[in-house]
């Protein structure tokens, strides 16, 4: 049907002009009032149409301005459920969706453009190398291989006591499922489907990808950190199907990643952190200030939507990341320094606290990364990181009276002389991003790296368990020791450990799989218990009690970063493969080689027809 405001108004009026023209002929009592009745009905007709059918046909699409306009979602904020402007239409829909991503996602032709034979053969190596990235030294390889046998325990109690759960919880042997994902289930799953397969822990990869073909329902309605769901879901999805070309990881990511596109449904395009799966509103964190989102979570965002784009050959996905960085790029930075907090509405930052952890962290490793998975075209995000690293030089960089560097906190220009274990991931990004910089900088910044790194083992090996706390300090004669109770647990983190392997990767200096090795020996002697892996609540403590979480980070990332410490270099190249905050291995993005290997075979093609 059409509107009548959509039909030719010449035609609308004539027939409603029919339909009241009086009749010239003399009619029978019974045959007047048939004619009523037909007149009758055709007036309803009009009217009807008139005031009814405008209203449900002239919806603006999805994705056009001014239907997103028009439907503003219904967000909260600071804790609030406080309403925006809505339509009554708008609020029996799921949030508005960009056309182009519905299209994409339905039609599943765009993403078929995606080559995984051209993907592939702009490979510079094998992705698990000559001989699965097998060490020659039969002391290395027997430390792999006891990395492996604790994937594998990790593993099996997980699937014998919380199978489908998000998380194993190794005391009560149950299952765990929380309030980060949304409804989404089996985080451990799809966590550890990358470090199954690189470990040739086949059988039990089968299982994870049977589940995920099965089970894996994102259909769901509740409330999730786009910051979580993106780093282990989006990114465990990604480097399956890189890994592996399965297609039913390709088909599950862009399913899930779509559902993540109503979040940046704000005025200035920065997400807010909570989304519902399900409807598609969005708020920010209670805690966060003002309503604000937080730098490292829409800062943690541009590789796995980049390669969303890559698979779907859609680029909103990139261009809403893009914006992302435009607009960081617009406003001013307070010393040259990225703030933690800034406002999805106005688009300013909210307070001037700056930390390369918590809050902070990932927002600059992305940057370095984005580089990197460019094959270093991406000169923005070269200036962008590089600009970073020298204002964090200036106004965090510290050394103890002991000798030890640190990354301080900066709160509005007071420092707080705070280093959290989220910060130890800085000795690795560091030290991939040491060949890139300013002419002559290379070995400083190796030299700083190693030295981030030196401090954060240091923090290890000064505790009771040799397991680092969650944040230590160097004030009031304190040296990379937590002073505050509320800081000296461990939740099986992998940041040190995550240097040490590329700090391995970069120097071949030995110490670094010493210090490996120390770290599995506490965690083998502190938090291995009878049905799993368990954090501790205080690391200084020589009688541990357990947290009762094993957490799916354990899986992705502690014990991957261990095996790939304990192998050859070939094993996942870094010259291949930049690896997500989650640790899930993304591949280079060498459009000059896929656009020429496209070429050929469209050519090929040609010919044959």
């Amino acid at each position: 049907l059409r509107s009548p405001s959509l039909l030719p108004q010449p035609a609308t009026r004539w027939m409603c002009r029919l339909a009241l023209a009086p009749s010239g002929m003399g009619l029978r009592l019974s045959q007047k009032f048939v004619f009523l009745l037909f007149l009758s009905g055709l007036v309803t007709l009009c009217f009807g149409a008139l005031f009814f059918l405008p209203d449900t046909l002239s919806k603006k699409v999805p994705g056009d301005p001014e239907h997103q306009r028009a439907t503003r979602t219904v967000e909260r904020s600071v804790g609030s459920r406080a309403q925006e402007e809505w339509s009554p239409a708008r609020a029996q829909e799921p949030a508005a969706r960009d056309e182009r991503v519905t299209s994409a996602a339905h039609n599943g032709e765009r993403g078929s453009a995606y080559s995984y034979e051209a993907f592939k053969t702009c490979l510079l190596k094998p992705a698990l190398g000559k001989n699965q990235g097998t060490p020659p030294d039969s002391e290395t390889l027997q430390r792999r291989e006891k990395v492996k046998e604790m994937m594998k325990f990790a593993w099996d109690n997980y699937k014998r006591y919380a199978w489908g759960n998000n998380e194993l919880r190794p005391l009560t042997r149950n299952g765990h499922l929380g309030n980060m994902f949304g409804g989404l289930r089996g985080a451990s799953i799809v966590d550890s489907l990358d470090t199954l397969y690189i470990m040739g822990l086949m059988e039990e990869y089968e299982e994870a990808k049977e589940w995920v073909q099965n089970n894996l329902d994102l259909n769901s309605n509740g409330e999730a950190s786009l910051f979580e769901v993106n780093i282990r879901y989006v990114g465990g999805l990604l480097s399956a199907y890189y890994l592996t070309g399965a297609e039913i990881f390709k088909q599950k990511v862009m399913e899930l990643g779509e559902k993540l596109l109503p979040a940046f449904n704000t005025p200035t395009g920065i997400p807010r952190g909570v989304i519902n799966l399900g409807s598609g509103t969005s708020w920010s964190w209670g805690w966060a200030s003002a309503g604000s989102s937080i730098l490292a979570e829409f800062g943690t965002l541009h590789l796995e939507f980049l390669h969303l784009s890559q698979l779907s050959g859609n680029p909103l996905f990139t261009e809403k990341v893009m914006n992302i960085r435009k607009l960081l790029n617009k406003i001013e930075k307070p010393h040259g320094l990225y703030p933690n907090f800034l406002s999805p509405v106005s688009g300013n930052w909210v307070q001037h606290h700056v930390s390369i952890g918590g809050l902070g962290d990932s927002f600059y490793e992305y940057l370095i990364k984005s580089y990197l998975m460019s094959d270093k075209t991406d000169q923005e995000a070269q200036k962008m990181y590089y600009s970073a690293m020298e204002a964090i030089e200036t106004n965090l960089v510290q050394k103890s009276p002991g000798g030890l560097t640190y990354l301080a906190e900066w709160r509005g220009g007071i420092l707080d002389h705070k280093m959290g274990h989220l910060a130890c991931f800085s000795g690795g990004m560091i030290g991939i991003g040491a060949d890139d910089g300013p002419a002559g900088q290379r070995q400083h910044y190796l030299d700083l790296a190693a030295e981030i790194t030196h401090t954060c083992h240091e923090s290890y090996s000064r505790s009771a368990t040799k397991l680092g706390p969650e944040a230590f300090r160097f004030d009031a004669g304190a040296e990379a020791t937590a002073t505050r109770l509320s800081d000296r647990y461990y939740i099986l983190r992998p940041e040190v450990i995550e240097s040490y392997m590329y700090m391995w990767r970069l120097t071949h200096d030995p110490k670094y799989r010493e210090w490996g090795w120390e770290a599995v020996e506490a965690l083998e002697k502190h938090c291995r218990v009878d049905a799993g892996f368990s954090g501790i609540r205080d690391v200084y403590a020589s009688t541990v009690s357990h947290d009762n979480m094993q957490q799916s980070f354990f899986l992705s990332e502690t014990l991957k970063y261990l095996y790939l410490l304990f192998s050859d270099d070939d094993l996942l190249p870094l010259e291949d493969w930049v690896f997500n905050t989650e640790a899930h291995p993304l591949p280079v993005i060498r459009k000059r080689c896929l656009q020429e290997h496209s070429a050929t075979q469209d050519h090929g093609q040609t010919n044959l027809e």
